[in-house]
């Protein structure tokens, strides 16, 4: 890891650009892959798992059979663990529904605001180097509380054609029975544009690397709603001599590991906690299995040391972290005015990894500095917010002047008749 101290603002920009190619670096593979499933559906599907996977498939819809040996085959304790982890995220998400707001605006004037579903969604699922099945805890929990009507899964097969045992359990836990061996670019296309196989959604959710990434922000131009531009993973911990290194350390690592364009940074207000979390990670680092990538991303990562808790604050808002774990003397101060982060984790005793699988919080969230502007995945981003209103005769007369000199104001003749008919009846009436 890099360490930094004391770095000029000047210098901010760069210290935290992320270890990402560009958007448009990788926008000629998404387009060539969109126009191939476009033109020829499944047929390019299959191409392209061909060429990225390296496995050629003749059905890509999993069937119940493979549903059900793999609910047999799954270890007992880690099917425990992931009922546990769905009970959490499910009362966590549960109690993220919001009753109708309803308000006369004025007398004769009634306004209020529903929620309804996104009826057709679509799940992502990383399974290249990782399964991440805990993902679908995380996406297919908040769809079916918010009772989406149709819920697709995509999710790479491995060199034989399978997909993991867990993912095949979760997603059959949570109820979830259209999963389709596809991954990368070529699922967020068939999503997009449906295939005689796969359906389209309108909106589509999860994590991915950057191609998935891309593919998702190419996917708004054609209609497709997605969560969030939510790419490579990342981790930035704030601490002090109160944190316990091994614990920050094995924190950093934890997302290291996810992939070698991931990113993790320290930032700490001590040089002696800076050079004990230096050794930590090396000497944990050799315990892993994923060391190969934990170095790469490690290779990327950051060490900065500042003077003052402001200073760290003011730099930590400029990078808007993913994940942002705060162990200090003064968590509060942290707390209470971050800004920009997408999930904040508070103490010695908070792990990433905790949000990450069980504590009820949801592990799909903003990454690449999105979390000056996004939010992390929940309850209502699987519902659409719909206004209704109901207007009376006393109602249309109370407001009905200001919309006719507000129309024409703004040269809307037709708005303003549409009002002026509606008042003339009225009086006419009396």
């Amino acid at each position: 890891m890099n360490t930094i101290v004391n770095p000029e603002r000047s210098q901010w920009n760069e210290i935290l650009k992320r270890p990402t190619q560009t958007y448009k670096q990788i926008e000629k593979t998404v387009l060539e892959v969109f126009e191939a499933i476009q033109n020829d559906g499944d047929v390019a599907i299959e191409k392209y798992t061909q060429k990225f996977d390296g496995i050629s498939l003749n059905s890509f819809e999993v069937t119940p059979a493979e549903i059900t040996a793999a609910v047999a085959n799954l270890d007992a304790h880690l099917k425990e663990a992931i009922t546990l982890a769905k009970a959490n995220i499910e009362a966590f998400h549960k109690a993220q529904r919001t009753e109708k707001i309803e308000l006369e605006t004025a007398p004769g004037v009634k306004c209020w605001q529903e929620k309804r579903p996104i009826q057709k969604v679509g799940l992502y699922i990383p399974g290249g180097t990782a399964p991440l099945f805990s993902t679908i805890l995380m996406l297919a929990v908040p769809a079916k509380i918010a009772g989406c009507k149709e819920v697709v899964l995509c999710t790479p097969p491995d060199k034989e054609g399978n997909i993991n045992p867990a993912i095949l359990f979760t997603a059959q836990l949570c109820g979830i029975d259209k999963i389709f061996k596809v991954g990368g670019i070529q699922a967020i296309g068939a999503m997009t544009f449906g295939t005689p196989s796969i359906p389209k959604v309108y909106k589509i959710f999860g994590p991915g690397n950057q191609f998935v990434t891309v593919a998702k922000q190419m996917a708004t131009q054609f209609n497709v709603s997605i969560d969030m531009p939510a790419g490579p993973s990342e981790l930035l911990v704030v601490a002090d001599d109160t944190a316990e290194a091994a614990f920050v350390a094995s924190d950093l690592l934890s997302q290291a590991e996810h992939g070698v364009d991931s990113q993790v940074i320290l930032v700490s207000t001590s040089k002696d906690l800076i050079k004990a979390v230096a050794q930590e990670v090396q000497e944990q680092l050799q315990a892993l299995s994923r060391k190969a990538i934990a170095e790469k991303a490690i290779a990327n990562s950051k060490l900065i040391f500042v003077e003052t808790k402001e200073l760290a604050l003011e730099l930590i808002d400029e990078y808007g972290p993913e994940h942002f774990i705060v162990a200090t003397s003064d968590n509060a101060f942290y707390v209470e005015n971050i800004a920009n982060a997408g999930s904040v984790f508070i103490g010695n005793y908070t792990p990433e990894s905790a949000g990450d699988y069980a504590s009820g919080t949801n592990h799909t969230l903003p990454t690449n500095g999105y979390a000056k502007q996004y939010s992390g995945v929940n309850l209502d981003s699987f519902m659409k917010s719909m206004t209704f209103q109901e207007i009376t005769s006393e109602g249309i007369q109370n407001i009905g002047k200001a919309i006719e000199l507000m129309a024409a104001a703004e040269g809307l003749q037709a708005h303003k008749n549409a009002v002026t008919l509606r008042l003339t009846q009225l009086a006419n009436s009396n």
